[in-house]
Parts: C-alpha cells; structure tokens; sequence
C-alpha cells in the first residue's frame, strides 16, 4: 500500500490573485482541500516542504495527512498548479478522501532486472511507452509503484499492462484493450529492426 505523508498547513481567509502573489512572496504555497460533500477550505502550505515532497514521483499518489489548526484531514493530491517559467508550485488542490474511496489514480512505474533481459543483454533499447499506469482502487489498496520485471524479454517483445502483476482489487482505468507500458527495440544496425509505431505509438 501507498506510504501516508504529512504536511502542516495554515488557514487562509482571503482569496484571489492578490492574497496568493502575497502568500508566494510570504513562502507559502496557496492550497485548496475539498470533496466528501463539505464546503472546500482555503489553505497554505510552506513552499519547502511541498517542493521536497514533490520531488518524489509517486507524489500525486501518496495519502497526505493535512493538519490544519491541530485538525487532520485524510486528502489525495489531484492537481499541481505550475509557474510556466520557474516550474514552482503556484497551487495544490486536495481531494477529501477515506480509506473505502475508489479513486482515478496515476502510478509510476519502475523497470528491474534489466541484466536478466536477452533483449538488453544484446544491445537492445528500452522504450518506456508509460512513465505512469492510471488505475481504479480503493484509497487503502493505491499500490507505491507498478513493478515491470525485463527477466526473459527479448528483442522486439513488447510488454502489455496483462505483463505486469496488480495488487487484489486493483485495474487499469483503460479497460477497452490490452495496451502497451514498454517494448525492447532493436537497436540501431541489428538484423530483424522492429518496426517503430504501431500499438507503442497509438498509446502514448
């Protein structure tokens, strides 16, 4: 199961574009909590501590426990509001959830054993098709990463999501076909080149 993380966040009374350019200037980060049919409330949270927990892919998928005023709120990040040139967090929104919420959630994938992959072992290429696996699960059941095992892949396999084994209870948010996370090409000068395009393509 997903680790659970904590953030310290303070109330904020004040909304609009000049409230936050004063909070951004202060180091803080302007926050909304909502969902769970209560009235969503503004917070702020210190830029530091967001950025480090940003710095972990799995970010968007952790629980967070949101203490505001000594009051912890159960949350989910759901979207990351950039500054187009610096790429600081300008905006978080938190979604109100409970351990029995079935969410959309994206999850990062990691590749292993790529000395025990013939395909590799002979110079082939791994092309990530999928950074990230979107999947439908319980809050308690959200997964820390998907795990692709390249033990055994040749040149020119390519390596569907029924490849890649799932916690009890979770599936992928795309149902309507077997699609692609990773294919092994040949690389550049070997006899039998697979063709690029093709599933890889219509996935990404």
């Amino acid at each position: 199961m997903v680790e659970t993380v904590h953030l310290a966040a303070e109330p904020r009374d004040r909304a609009g574009k000049g409230a936050a350019r004063a909070l951004r200037r202060a180091g803080r980060v302007p926050s909304i909590v909502y969902g769970a049919k209560q009235p969503p409330m503004m917070i702020s949270v210190d830029r530091l501590e967001l950025n480090r927990l940003l710095k972990d892919p799995a970010f968007m998928s952790h629980i967070v426990d949101i203490d505001v005023g000594g009051e912890t709120h159960h949350v989910l990040p759901r979207d990351v509001q950039a500054h187009p040139v610096t790429d600081e967090a300008e905006h978080v929104d938190f979604l109100r959830v409970s351990d029995d919420t079935t969410i959309a959630v994206d999850v990062p994938v990691y590749f292993v054993n790529e000395l025990q992959s013939p395909g590799i072992k002979k110079g082939g290429v791994l092309n990530v098709v999928r950074h990230h696996v979107e999947l439908i699960c319980r809050v308690d059941s959200i997964p820390e990463s998907l795990v692709v095992d390249l033990a055994g892949w040749d040149v020119g396999s390519t390596i569907h999501i029924s490849a890649v084994s799932l916690p009890e209870g979770v599936r992928p948010a795309i149902t309507d076909r077997d699609f692609t996370v990773a294919t092994i090409a040949a690389p550049s000068g070997m006899a039998g080149t697979v063709a690029e395009g093709g599933e890889a393509a219509e996935d990404e």
